[in-house]
């Protein structure tokens, strides 16, 4: 299914504070397919319970991307303390559980995690020709302005309080 083109510049309204998180994992061992094919197939059950709860948890979107060895997931999230709730969630615990019991430090696998807090007013995104992405899908999607046609505009304080009165 195609996704729908938003013809010219967009971008996101920049006054909430979000969390980034990004995670992923790497395969260090092709051939070790029983210790890092259980790591990639634990992901995908937590995705579909952070879009069906995606309110009451504090997640607000995601992309994915797939390389050779290395794949990472952007997510977007209300708060750290959503971020960190949803670490003690039952499926993500049964998933870091089984990692440490079945690959530990076997380095067939790798994992990671980075957390980035990020305040409002401190983030801009532009969107060119593209479908809702990123930032874009994440927060509100709004064409570019002159008030905002530029990267330092986007990231002006007076930006933020425009937003504030609107």
């Amino acid at each position: 299914m195609a996704k729908e083109v938003f013809t010219g510049r967009f971008t996101t309204e920049n006054h909430e504070n979000i969390v980034v998180f990004l995670i992923g994992m790497r395969i260090n061992k092709w051939h070790a397919v029983s210790k890092w094919l259980p790591v990639f197939n634990a992901m995908p059950g937590m995705i579909k319970e952070l879009y069906t709860h995606k309110e009451e948890l504090g997640f607000i979107s995601m992309e994915n991307y797939f390389g050779l060895r290395t794949t990472v997931m952007i997510q977007y999230w209300r708060s750290t303390e959503d971020l960190m709730a949803y670490a003690k969630n039952d499926k993500h615990l049964a998933a870091w559980k089984n990692f440490n019991q079945k690959i530990g430090n076997n380095d067939a696998v790798g994992i990671y995690h980075e957390t980035y807090e990020v305040p409002a007013g401190n983030y801009e995104s532009v969107y060119g020709n593209m479908p809702l992405y990123g930032l874009g899908k994440a927060l509100n999607h709004i064409p570019i302005t002159a008030e905002r046609g530029s990267a330092r505009k986007r990231l002006s304080k007076e930006a933020l309080r425009q937003a504030d009165v609107q």
